[in-house]
């Protein structure tokens, strides 16, 4: 059986906060359930890991609780949140502009390596 899940935010845009919440939610109830859990965020996803970015979305408009809270839930429950690396060229970041729960900056290669030759690992893609 996988021990390891990594979940790809790809295709969900931040503009739509709603889109943020299955995948860190699921990466949140996967960490409960004792397993090492990595979210890396690419292309669009990677604004979500810029300070400032996820305080103001909502998965539900008029709730109380923003997307940062359930990324600071999820990273409580040890769910380890990567930037990847063309994303601070693209969104003209810089380490310092990453949310504090951002465990660090991968490449391509890291995400190819940990599908092709780690066997206890399971991707999603969101």
């Amino acid at each position: 059986m996988a021990e390891k899940l990594v979940i790809m935010m790809v295709n969900t845009d931040p503009a739509n906060g709603e889109e943020m919440g299955a995948p860190i939610f699921q990466a949140t109830v996967a960490a409960a359930m004792e397993y090492e859990v990595e979210v890396i965020c690419t292309a669009t996803s990677g604004k979500l890991l810029k300070k400032g970015v996820a305080e103001n979305l909502y998965v539900k408009p008029g709730s109380g609780k923003s997307v940062y809270d359930f990324i600071k839930d999820a990273h409580d429950a040890g769910v380890k949140f990567f930037c990847c690396s063309p994303n601070l060229d693209l969104f003209d970041m810089t380490e310092d502009d990453l949310i504090p729960e951002c465990e660090g900056i991968v490449g391509g290669a890291y995400v190819i390596e940990r599908v092709m030759e780690d066997d206890d690992t399971r991707m999603l893609t969101y």
